[in-house]
């Protein structure tokens, strides 16, 4: 089994890794990170570059977790690419980073974050970063 996590470059993103990070760790398990880019767009901030990747790897190793980066493309629907790599790592938890709301903000969680926890049939650990 392996611990999921999705992951852009934000204080969301980052909080999701920490958490995924050390859930591997307790769990013994390997990290697969998803950073998946929009699909036809010219550029995407998002993506995690070189530098950024070797970081991740860092945090990783110092915790002692086996860690691989995925950035397969998605088509409008990132959660069902999730759905996909959770399925095909058969991940034991799935870790995602959502942002903090307003009252109102808090009736609609995200489209993606909110798909994911409905739609997906396994643990999933939303994170929040430390304000």
């Amino acid at each position: 089994m392996t611990v999921l996590v999705g992951y852009v470059d934000t204080a969301p993103g980052n909080a999701a890794y920490e958490a995924a990070v050390a859930e591997a760790a307790r769990r013994g398990e390997p990290l697969v990170v998803l950073n998946s880019p929009q699909g036809g767009a010219l550029v995407d901030k998002a993506l995690v570059g070189d530098e950024r990747r070797a970081e991740l790897a860092s945090v990783a190793a110092a915790a002692g977790v086996a860690f691989e980066l995925r950035q397969p493309t998605h088509h409008d629907d990132l959660a069902g690419a999730i759905a996909a790599v959770a399925d095909e790592v058969d991940a034991s938890v799935v870790v995602i980073g959502i942002r903090r709301r307003s009252p109102v903000g808090k009736l609609f969680l995200g489209s993606d974050a909110q798909r994911v926890l409905l739609d997906l049939d396994r643990p999933i650990l939303a994170v929040k970063p430390r304000s």
